[in-house]
């Protein structure tokens, strides 16, 4: 036998259900609940019964947490980069590599977007790069060597 409680935010987001369902499942008598003051308490085996499924154990349910964490999280970077005093060649040069790279990136990475605009009349060559960490730092080491070569 299990002491295991659960509130009935607990319950409503273990079933996706909204709270509401969950309080008036408890007070028709289709789920048994405990109210200690103001709020109800739903056993492990209750919750169990309820559903016909077993829950998951506290050392399950941290797992599930940390791989549903590992799912969810993402990063991303905004990046504009603003060059001065390049010529249309460079420019052109550049924006192949850049639009090549953007398309030709790794499987494992974030998704990759480049865009670019050439002011001919202030040589200036505007790139914005929308992508995860990895894939953005290494468009701005391409940046780097076709500007340092």
């Amino acid at each position: 036998m299990s002491d295991r409680f659960y509130s009935v935010e607990q319950v409503a987001e273990h079933l996706g259900l909204h709270v509401r369902t969950i309080r008036n499942y408890v007070r028709d008598g289709r789920l048994t609940a405990v109210r200690i003051g103001k709020q109800y308490r739903i056993a492990q085996e209750d919750l169990e019964a309820f559903t016909g499924r077993p829950m998951p154990g506290p050392s399950e349910e941290a797992a599930g947490r940390r791989q549903h964490a590992e799912v969810r999280q993402h990063s991303e970077v905004s990046s504009i980069v603003e060059i001065d005093g390049i010529s249309r060649e460079t420019a052109d040069r550049l924006t192949i590599l850049l639009v090549g790279s953007a398309t030709n990136h790794r499987p494992d990475d974030d998704p990759l977007r480049i865009e670019t605009a050439y002011d001919a009349e202030r040589n200036r060559l505007k790139v914005i790069v929308l992508g995860g960490l990895g894939p953005t730092a290494r468009v701005l080491d391409y940046i780097e060597g076709v500007l340092t070569s």
